[in-house]
């Protein structure tokens, strides 16, 4: 069994089409479910789904890289030629080389950023759960987490990381002279919403104020930074109130439509709003970007100043590269190696024939009374004749460049520690 991706990200797709391809967590494990309910020959799947990306990693031969393709294009009910048009397909050690490279932080927007290896851990876990995960996904995944230990230890790649949340409040910053006059509304409470919160906060502004589906998860939010937690139903009524806007949930449909912006301009007397939409799928309706007094960012939109930023980190990147090699060389040589198994169990299960067979000789010729030296010479003997038996003929039938070929084989599985001949015939 081998292993392969098929992924697309915010280089290779407009936020869009990968709005169409993002999954929730607990949409992963259905999810993955039902790609093996559709595709049996792939036993192992997982879903790695971010803002910034969507990938399927699946062990399995290449043979089903098509199947996989169309089944993705379906889920996210767009043409197969559409989905290949922006998607990447990585077989093997390449396939290897890109999670090692994602989980290092490598391959995200934010060159270092270490959310993404949260992410990857979840997504294991969910495969985990749904049965898809795999001793082959299994050993690419650990593999994986252990070389961005390596990296984020060993190298400086996330010395300097400036992530979405920096990002957004530097953005803030250059918009409004005074972070500490600001009313700022955070709509979510998840994971990225606090981090994003929590650079704000470092800003003291005016009020906090954390909107969310459910009441208790954003209060209990809300009291970290001494805000105050709403309804996410009461957000058109009081939009108006807040000078920025930051959003990051999970809802499939945008939450901030046109019209609830617009009507918070004309209480706001065209005061302008500070809005990030952090979410994919948008939380945010992309037509208020064409208002006059709202400044709207998307993920996409913060990537060429958290690019920047990383420019200073190039230094680290090849040193990261070079213990990213080595992890996977190691992972395709344990593929390689399991390749041989079945092998190895049909040797395993011959040998244990040959055992069987002259130690039932071996006894029944000691019942009989034969002396005990004169039958274990015997039953020594019976082994390695049918040890060697096979590759006596081999060689035998051999001729010509094949017979050398063969007989440097034989030499190297036979003849270890020994001295081995130079040449002539067996």
């Amino acid at each position: 069994m081998s292993v392969f991706a098929v992924g697309l990200n915010h280089t290779t797709a407009p936020l869009d089409l990968r709005s169409k391809f993002a999954f929730a967590p607990d949409q992963l494990a259905p999810t993955l479910q039902a790609f093996r309910q559709k595709l049996e020959r792939a036993s192992e799947a997982a879903l790695v789904s971010t803002c910034n990306r969507t990938e399927l990693y699946v062990g399995a031969d290449a043979g089903m890289v098509a199947p996989a393709m169309e089944w993705l294009a379906a889920v996210g009910g767009v043409g197969g030629s559409t989905l290949q048009s922006h998607t990447y397909v990585l077989q093997g050690g390449a396939a290897a080389r890109h999670a090692f490279r994602v989980a290092s932080g490598l391959d995200s927007m934010v060159l270092g950023e270490p959310q993404i290896l949260g992410q990857m851990k979840q997504a294991v876990r969910e495969a985990d759960s749904a049965g898809t995960l795999g001793s082959t996904l299994h050993q690419m995944f650990q593999r994986s987490f252990a070389v961005a230990k390596e990296v984020r230890t060993s190298t400086e790649i996330g010395s300097h990381s400036i992530s979405m949340a920096a990002a957004s409040v530097r953005l803030a910053s250059q918009l409004f002279e005074d972070l500490s006059t600001l009313k700022l509304l955070f709509v979510g409470a998840g994971e990225m919403i606090e981090l994003v919160a929590t650079h704000f906060a470092a800003k003291s502004p005016r009020s906090i104020t954390i909107a969310n589906r459910t009441l208790e998860r954003g209060e209990a939010l809300a009291t970290r930074f001494a805000g105050e937690a709403m309804r996410l139903a009461d957000l058109p009524e009081r939009l108006h109130e807040f000078d920025a806007v930051i959003s990051c949930t999970a809802s499939a449909l945008p939450l901030i439509g046109l019209g609830a912006v617009e009507r918070a301009l004309k209480a706001r007397k065209r005061r302008p709003i500070f809005m990030v939409d952090l979410a994919v799928p948008r939380d945010i309706e992309p037509e208020v970007a064409r208002l006059s007094d709202v400044y709207l960012y998307t993920v996409d939109d913060l990537s060429t100043l958290v690019q920047t930023a990383g420019e200073k980190r190039q230094a680290a990147v090849q040193q990261a590269e070079a213990i990213i090699e080595t992890g996977v060389q190691g992972f395709v040589h344990w593929l390689d190696q399991r390749g041989s198994v079945p092998l190895i169990q049909a040797l395993n299960a011959q040998a244990d024939g040959w055992r069987a067979a002259e130690l039932a000789r071996a006894r029944k010729l000691l019942a009989k009374g034969e002396d005990v030296d004169a039958v274990l010479e015997a039953l020594s003997r019976g082994l390695t004749q049918k040890m060697l038996h096979g590759t006596m003929a081999e060689l035998h039938a051999a001729d010509g460049e094949h017979r050398n070929e063969l007989a440097q084989t034989v030499s190297k599985l036979f003849l270890r520690g020994t001295a081995r001949p130079t040449g002539g015939r067996s």
